[in-house]
């Protein structure tokens, strides 16, 4: 008996020689960011092992230089800051909250926003009006003066910095997923499925979703390396996670005191949010470059 044809999926098409994953592999730049976020949550999962508390205050090693500096010394490989603390510690322990929250954050992100965008290009009318009126007011405005508004209302915290991050960040994926799921609507495999009589959940979550993936991939890391940064200037500005906690944007803001003593008490969570985003970013620019050169082979 001849093989029944799959409605439910798109024709098939010519496969191209290589795989995202091959292409991407071979691009270097995103390879070295990878590399650089493997390495950074290795040491985040090992911390308790590797390093002393990161509370911990040592008023006998006030403000010691980095282990290369010559002051320095080969138990504080970073050096510490003016409360005696080790800023190794203080580093790959707040790599978990930092890089953490911020992951949270854009996984609630992508979760609500996904929902929204479902629910607006299912319901048209007033419903859809309104969701993409009210995405389009929070988009007018930066995502980190939205952050501040929100934890204005809710107070400074850690978790309130999360919430308002994420409420920055729902509508990047709000407008991406209805607008991919419109056109996806149109396709002609969607259009026979329905025909076929397929049930609507089943064409969202067998043919749809899995076929608007990609850009939400891509967003994702967008979004990632923007929490981060926003997750971070709250923790500076006061807003964010509060002291004693070891999170890079209230390591920065504690030590401005000390910045011109103690430099090294700056630069070093200063250099954390720069590579950690930079590497995302790099990360990023690799699966776009492989997504797209996969899309046009």
């Amino acid at each position: 008996m001849a093989r029944q044809q799959n409605l439910y999926s798109p024709p098939d098409l010519p496969q191209s020689k290589k795989s995202h994953w091959e292409i991407f592999k071979h691009d270097t730049s995103a390879n070295i960011g990878l590399s650089i976020l493997v390495v950074i949550l290795v040491l985040s999962l090992l911390s308790p092992f590797i390093s002393s508390d990161p509370q911990v205050q040592d008023a006998s090693a006030h403000l010691i230089p980095p282990s290369w500096h010559d002051a320095g010394g080969p138990e504080h490989l970073l050096g510490t800051d003016i409360l005696g603390r080790d800023l190794f510690s203080r580093l790959i322990k707040g790599a978990s909250l930092t890089i953490g929250t911020s992951s949270i954050v854009v996984f609630l992100a992508l979760i609500i926003g996904i929902s929204l965008g479902i629910f607006a290009a299912s319901f048209r009318g007033f419903v859809q009006l309104g969701i993409m009126r009210v995405m389009d007011v929070i988009l007018a405005i930066p995502s980190l003066i939205i952050s501040l508004i929100v934890v204005a209302i809710l107070g400074p915290s850690l978790v309130n910095a999360g919430i308002a991050v994420t409420v920055a960040l729902v509508p990047n994926f709000v407008r991406l997923t209805r607008s991919y799921i419109l056109e996806e609507l149109t396709k002609p495999y969607v259009v026979a499925a329905r025909l076929d009589g397929a049930k609507p959940s089943r064409i969202l979550l067998k043919i749809i979703l899995p076929n608007i993936a990609a850009p939400l991939i891509i967003q994702t890391t967008i979004s990632l390396s923007t929490a981060i940064v926003d997750i971070a200037a709250l923790g500076f500005l006061g807003f964010g996670a509060q002291a004693p906690l070891p999170e890079w944007g209230t390591m920065l803001a504690e030590a401005r005191t000390s910045m011109y003593v103690a430099p090294w008490s700056v630069t070093t969570p200063g250099l954390a949010i720069l590579v950690t985003v930079l590497s995302i970013n790099l990360v990023g620019d690799g699966l776009n470059n492989a997504i797209n050169s996969k899309s046009r082979s």
